[in-house]
């Protein structure tokens, strides 16, 4: 009886210290992938605080670059916070590459979202000047920074629509939509901050913009945390 006992107690051991290391992965990928929506909560959270505490901003028509612009008096709220929403970009990225095991498209989907972090993190280095102050050429390192979140943004997007099924192909597609249709309405805008007249529902279209590619990063984290864990449901059943 001893002899028998003692193979089976050992060989339990190792199966043992597996589900351990796999449980443990999947609370590392959960958590990593769950920074996707606490990021889009901490960057709303500044728009919204940042907006309340800068006298005299007008959410309707000014910009999120404002509250960080040269001289602005949110601009040290902002960019701080800002700091904590680009790390826990880079730990969604993160988590949605080691999500990506034999899915190009998902990988791809993760370098692009890791190089928006990190971009996102320029951001207080190319700050925009206030209306009135700076001028056009004063503005082009924040406008080229800008442009290359919005081709990051929406290369993400493209790629992320063959990764998780149908539906979300098409959820992934109508934000891609959303996107262009109202960043070429914010073009229109340009030439009137170009020359420093008010912009009235700039402020609006803009945060729809931004409102909805965070939504929609949120959702992927959401989406491929219950992918990863059907499995594991499963298994324990």
């Amino acid at each position: 009886m001893t002899t028998i006992g003692i193979p089976q107690a050992t060989a339990a051991a190792p199966a043992a210290t597996i589900a351990a290391k796999i449980r443990g992965r999947t609370r590392l990928q959960d958590n990593l992938l769950v920074c996707g929506i606490l990021a889009a909560f901490v960057y709303i959270l500044t728009d919204v605080l940042a907006s309340l505490r800068y006298p005299g901003y007008d959410i309707e028509s000014q910009g999120v670059s404002e509250l960080m612009a040269v001289g602005a008096p949110t601009k040290t709220l902002v960019d701080s916070l800002f700091v904590v929403y680009a790390v826990l970009g880079l730990a969604f990225a993160i988590g949605v590459l080691r999500e990506s095991s034999g899915q190009r498209a998902l990988r791809w989907v993760g370098i692009l979202l890791l190089g928006y972090a990190v971009a996102g993190l320029l951001g207080r280095l190319f700050p925009a000047y206030p209306r009135g102050i700076g001028g056009f050429n004063d503005n082009i390192p924040h406008l080229i920074l800008t442009a290359v979140l919005v081709v990051l943004m929406l290369a993400a997007l493209r790629f992320a629509a063959y990764t998780l099924g149908k539906q979300f192909q098409i959820y992934s597609f109508a934000t891609l939509g959303v996107i262009v249709s109202l960043g070429i309405v914010t073009g229109v805008y340009a030439s009137r901050l170009a020359t420093h007249q008010s912009t009235p529902g700039f402020g609006i279209v803009e945060r729809v913009v931004i409102y909805a590619f965070l939504i929609w990063a949120a959702i992927l984290g959401v989406a491929l945390i219950r992918r990863h864990s059907a499995p594991a449901a499963g298994d324990a059943a």
